[in-house]
Order: structure tokens, then C-alpha cells, then sequence
């Protein structure tokens, strides 16, 4: 029986020894070849990598930002990575900011539409020497991401800073946005701001706290807009952010 126990023991310690041979660190030439390989997509084609002391570098250029985030994401993911210095440049066409911004003002606004939340995002658009800097408020994080994603796949995009702030999860404020919006939305006057989601009144609730962003026609749709939402049951305030088109922006 003690002789068994000393084979046993003998087994033991020989396995846990051979533990950190098992698990030696790669060298820096086998994360290489790793992060070389998760990045083998013909996206990233233009990519190249290198590797000291376990830091990935990735340099080189690509079509859209989209796949400049990717690129660090997968190599971030790859075992051993001790982290990611993203150099990539993204090429592709220069495009006037201006020109750049109408487009994602447009494309922002007509996202999620058929999803039920599109007057509840009222996300802001910024865009300096391609640089486009994402604000505002999303009803959920599955807003944000879609926005985000649809920036970041848009030609001539170079990168994007996401200050995007996303609406905790409420049941009571979820209810004060149904509400406010029928409210608002089945005033005769305001119902043709439902036609074109860039058009549309934005209602963002906070703990009970409404505020309404978005461009109307007029002041009195402005007044109109903001008199409703003070009439649904529950809302302890409305701030009225709304533009009047062709007007100075006034916030009352």
C-alpha cells in the first residue's frame, strides 16, 4: 500500500511539474503568425502585423472603419495577446465633412425604423476631418450599436467617437414614452411628424423627466408639442428642446 502511494504521489508531482511546460508563453513569432491568422479575411488584406513582447502592432489601411475596429477586436481576442496598438489608416475617399454628415444625419434617423423606438433615439451626428463624434441619447444598447455599426460602415468615415448615452432600463419611464408619444403623435396637428422619421419629434425620458428634440415648423407646433407631453399622467417635467426650422435655436 505505501508503495502504491508513492507511485501515486510520483505521478502527481510529475504532472503538476510538466503544468508550465504545457503552457509556456508563445513567442512572439507564434502570436504573429496567430493574429496574421485571425485577420486573414480579405478585409483586412491590407493589414500587416507585428508582435514584441506579447504588444501587437497593426499597421497599414482599409476601406471603411469598420474593419479598423474589427481588425483590433480579433487581435485583442487571440490567446497570449498582452494587448493592441492600432495604426491602421483608413483610406478610401475623401469626403467633404458637410457632405459627410447630411448623409449620416439622414441614414441615423431612418435607423431602426419598423422597430418601434425610432422617436424615442435622438442621436447627434458630428463629423470634423472625417472624424465623426457620436451623441445624444439611445432608447437601448441595441440602438446604439446599430447606429454605431451603421457610422462605422459608411465610406469615408476615419473614425468615430461614441459619447452615445444609452436610457437605463425602466418600466416606469417606458410607460411615459408610450404615453407622451400618443399624446403627442394623435394631436392632429403634430400627427404629420410621424411621416418622415427625419422629421420626427424625438422623446427621450430620464426617471420620469421628458425632453423633446427634433426640428417642427412652426412655434406653434413647438408650444403644441410641449403642452401634450406636460399632460401625460406620471411626468415630472418637459423640457422643450425642440427647433423651429429656419429659426435660431431656443431652448425653453
Amino acid at each position: 500500500m505505501k508503495l502504491f502511494s508513492r507511485f501515486f504521489y510520483a505521478a502527481v508531482l510529475t504532472a503538476v511539474l510538466s503544468v508550465p511546460a504545457a503552457f509556456a508563453q508563445q513567442s512572439d513569432a507564434d502570436l504573429q503568425a496567430s493574429v496574421q491568422k485571425a485577420l486573414s479575411n480579405s478585409s483586412f488584406k491590407g493589414v500587416q502585423v507585428s508582435v514584441q513582447n506579447g504588444m501587437a502592432t497593426l499597421t497599414g489601411s482599409v476601406d471603411l472603419y469598420d474593419a479598423k475596429s474589427r481588425a483590433d477586436k480579433k487581435a485583442t481576442h487571440v490567446k497570449g495577446i498582452q494587448g493592441v496598438r492600432n495604426e491602421i489608416q483608413v483610406g478610401g475617399e475623401d469626403i467633404p465633412d458637410a457632405q459627410l454628415q447630411d448623409k449620416l444625419v439622414k441614414a441615423v434617423s431612418w435607423d431602426r425604423v419598423g422597430y418601434g423606438t425610432t422617436a424615442f433615439n435622438s442621436i447627434s451626428v458630428g463629423v470634423q476631418n472625417g472624424v465623426v463624434t457620436l451623441g445624444g441619447y439611445a432608447y437601448g444598447p441595441t440602438d446604439a450599436a446599430s447606429a454605431v455599426g451603421l457610422v462605422e460602415n459608411t465610406k469615408g468615415v476615419k473614425d468615430v467617437i461614441d459619447n452615445i448615452t444609452v436610457n437605463p432600463p425602466s418600466p416606469m419611464d417606458d410607460r411615459i414614452r408610450q404615453a407622451t408619444f400618443r399624446s403627442v403623435y394623435g394631436f392632429p396637428m403634430l400627427n404629420k411628424y410621424a411621416i418622415d422619421p427625419a422629421k420626427t419629434i424625438r422623446i427621450q425620458v430620464s426617471g420620469g423627466h421628458v425632453t423633446l428634440y427634433g426640428v417642427v415648423d412652426s412655434q406653434a407646433d413647438k408650444n403644441a408639442a410641449g403642452i401634450r407631453a406636460n399632460t401625460v399622467p406620471g411626468v415630472f417635467s418637459v423640457d422643450n428642446e425642440l427647433q423651429v426650422a429656419n429659426q435660431p435655436s431656443e431652448k425653453k
